[in-house]
């Protein structure tokens, strides 16, 4: 299976800088536009564009890797591989939750939000555009989620998603059949990878990085993959946050 690399360069509804940065000559690039209303109404068009170019991937026979501006964007992944009868149990590898909701939330900011909206929580007006069902808490595994708003935790303890609290123990207890892998960048120790928007200290070094993705890339069961770039590029001269997520990215193409 060849792998079929797709950028959608947005940061929500503006330019994201460093998906073009990861971006190569032959990917397909998602161009279209925000729309209009408010920003999950704007959102819809890049996410609507995102399923098609997924399913059209899946179709040719190709595996679709996404290089995504957020986490939102991962909507149009799942949606367009469920529109191509594929169901896959989604790895959600980031040092957030995502499971943030409106009554949630302190910040009010929709990145933080979309694993709580793919699973049915929260506004559903995403899933809503792309013609996506809900997943049911037990096809999600959530690896490392440590950093966590206080109602978001709450939201993850009371669900039935797999919370994995390090990727060693991730990689323990991987469920059966096709995987749909979401690697969002700031997993990273920030300490390796300073100029991330929403760095976390702890986690994973860009090498642990690499091996946790190519070990799940050896298993030959990864149906569609993709990653969340999100770094102040005007703070990133050295470029060792753009070194950092290059080498780790490098781990879903490892044989």
């Amino acid at each position: 299976m060849v792998d079929r690399r797709i950028v959608a360069p947005w940061f929500l509804d503006r330019r994201s800088e460093p998906a073009h940065l990861l971006s190569e000559p032959g990917d397909v690039t998602i161009n279209a536009s925000p729309g209009t209303g408010d920003q999950i109404s704007r959102l819809a068009p890049i996410h609507i564009a995102t399923a098609d170019a997924v399913h059209e991937a899946v179709s040719a026979g190709d595996r679709p890797v996404a290089i995504l501006g957020d986490c939102c964007q991962t909507i149009g992944v799942v949606a367009g591989l469920a529109r191509s009868g594929i169901r896959p149990a989604l790895l959600w590898l980031d040092s957030h939750g995502d499971f943030n909701t409106w009554e949630t939330t302190p910040s009010g900011f929709l990145g933080g939000m979309p694993l709580a909206m793919l699973t049915g929580r929260g506004d559903q007006r995403m899933l809503e555009a792309v013609g996506l069902d809900p997943l049911a808490d037990k096809q999600v595994w959530l690896s490392d989620g440590r950093d966590l708003d206080p109602g978001e935790r709450l939201l993850v303890e009371a669900s039935q998603v797999h919370h994995h609290k390090t990727l060693d123990d991730l990689l323990r207890n991987l469920p059966g059949g096709p995987l749909y892998v979401h690697f969002d960048s700031d997993i990273i120790d920030s300490n390796d990878a300073p100029a991330f928007l929403y760095a976390v200290k702890g986690g994973p070094s860009p090498l642990e990085m690499r091996s946790v993705l190519a070990k799940l890339q050896v298993s030959g069961r990864i149906v569609a993959a993709s990653i969340t770039v999100g770094w102040d590029v005007a703070k990133d001269s050295s470029k060792a946050t753009e070194n950092a997520v290059r080498l780790a990215f490098g781990g879903l193409t490892a044989s």
